[in-house]
């Protein structure tokens, strides 16, 4: 009888020689950051040598691990493919999509349900990750991204404009100041993402140039930028898209109906070899649809 093989321990490796970290592994995977950190473990006891090192935030395969790397990657690629065939021979079609979480949460999740009543036949799998995917591999049938459209080899259709609105909750506007003007808002406490330069960019548009732009509390995504002006923590400079339900609701008000536009949108990005699969066109169509829906 042949040896068992360490699946789970080939998995982890591979996933994090791809991607370069640990917990991007273990968010492809779907298991903690330690279960993978333990499967290569117990890969390198079996075979008796390191297979990563670490420089800087990432970790690089050793010369053993760099060795063997791009064989695991095509054999799990390819089993993944044998996986899709045998669900298509079966009837069932999978589609994986990846969005950053803010988006998935706020405005693909809530709207999901409306595909899958209309296509019992095609399961989702949505991928929620500030990852940047590689649609090559095969693994990812649609990707929505927010850019600037520059997605060479792909094909890339234009899903949402969005513009950036100050809102925050309405039990903060009512016991601060009035906001008359964009100057106003910096008498609020300001919420940002990473970058910090939303408010400071849609002040700039608006004629007003002030280094209080960049104070306040940061985020690392959208969604706890959202979270936290719903709380009441301070006025968040939110995209269109992710406001308006909330808007809507009474939850947040706008603290100046003054959009700025940018020069940014969000983007289906599909690969040229798979937009012509029939469930990737129903389902581009079908975001398509609900963008352009009032």
């Amino acid at each position: 009888m042949g040896r068992v093989l360490p699946l789970l321990g080939l998995r982890a490796f591979t996933e994090t020689g791809r991607l370069g970290s640990v917990t991007a592994a273990a968010r492809v995977m779907g298991v903690t950051p330690g279960a993978v950190s333990q499967q290569i473990r117990l890969l390198e006891d079996r075979v008796g040598a390191r297979l990563f090192e670490r420089r800087g935030r990432t970790l690089r395969p050793t010369e053993a691990g760099a060795r063997v790397l791009p064989a695991l990657v095509r054999a799990f690629d390819q089993m993944e493919g044998a996986l899709a065939d045998l669900a298509d021979l079966m009837g069932k079609t999978t589609l994986t999509i990846t969005t950053v979480p803010s988006f998935a949460a706020t405005w693909l999740v809530p709207r999901l349900g409306r595909f899958v009543t209309r296509h019992p036949g095609v399961e989702v799998r949505v991928e929620a990750t500030r990852e940047v995917v590689d649609l090559r591999r095969g693994r990812v049938d649609i990707a929505i991204r927010h850019g600037l459209g520059e997605y060479p080899g792909h094909v890339v259709t234009k899903l949402l404009p969005l513009s950036l609105v100050p809102v925050g909750s309405p039990a903060l506007l009512d016991a601060g100041p009035p906001i008359r003007g964009p100057a106003d808002c910096l008498r609020y406490p300001l919420l940002h993402d990473d970058g910090r330069s939303d408010w400071g960019l849609w002040l700039a548009a608006h004629g007003i140039a002030d280094p209080r732009a960049t104070d306040g509390t940061g985020f690392a995504d959208d969604y706890l930028v959202l979270r936290a002006a719903l709380a009441g923590q301070g006025l968040a400079l939110m995209s269109d898209v992710y406001s308006a339900d909330e808007v809507r609701a009474g939850r947040l008000r706008l603290a100046l109906d003054l959009p700025s536009p940018t020069a940014f949108a969000y983007y289906v990005v599909t690969r040229p070899d798979t937009r012509a699969k029939p469930a990737i066109g129903i389902f581009v169509a079908w975001l398509l649809e609900e963008a352009a829906a009032p």
